[in-house]
């Protein structure tokens, strides 16, 4: 090798160095060597910022908690209530943030979720799997961390039964 391919080899790996700080050099060409992307980290600081409402993070939260089996409602009461009657309502849907309480930072995120679970499932296992593709969606969808999620069993539902019951003692 020729000391002048061996000086521009060494410029380039400074280089690569200098604009990504994230990945190490070793470890970059590594995995380029592997055939992999690498991923660089966008700290946006000089390129511009991106904000998320904390509507965006709950409707996510939302989405992410109905998905798992054994969550027969989200929301407490008085919310599943309200949500009935949207139901009704031409032209209106139950709101995908209905039982979600969420604060967001710039770079983390914080859940608090509140459900009816079906009667029969576990408790504590439903719990952990709201908690795992709660924080699976969101860091995946908007990249924050998410610090904790709550969650919050307001009751248990037999299923139809439930349901018999309450059109039942509507209509004495």
């Amino acid at each position: 090798m020729s000391e002048n391919n061996a000086t521009t080899t060494a410029t380039q790996e400074k280089k690569a160095a200098s604009e990504d700080k994230t990945v190490a050099p070793s470890t970059r060409a590594a995995e380029q060597a592997a055939g992999r992307e690498v991923a660089r980290r966008d700290t946006g600081a000089d390129r511009g910022r991106t904000s998320i409402a904390d509507i965006v993070v709950a409707k996510i939260a939302g989405i992410a908690a109905r998905e798992i089996d054994g969550v027969y409602d989200v929301g407490g009461t008085t919310e599943r209530m309200v949500g009935k009657v949207r139901e009704v309502i031409p032209g209106t849907s139950v709101s995908a943030t209905q039982g979600i309480n969420v604060e967001v930072g710039e770079r983390q995120a914080a859940v608090d979720v509140s459900i009816v679970a079906d009667y029969g499932v576990a408790i504590h296992q439903l719990a952990a799997a709201i908690r795992r593709n709660v924080i699976a969606a969101i860091e995946q969808m908007t990249g924050l961390e998410v610090t904790e999620v709550n969650v919050t069993v307001h009751d248990v539902s037999f299923g139809e039964e439930d349901e018999q019951s309450e059109s039942a003692r509507r209509v004495e």
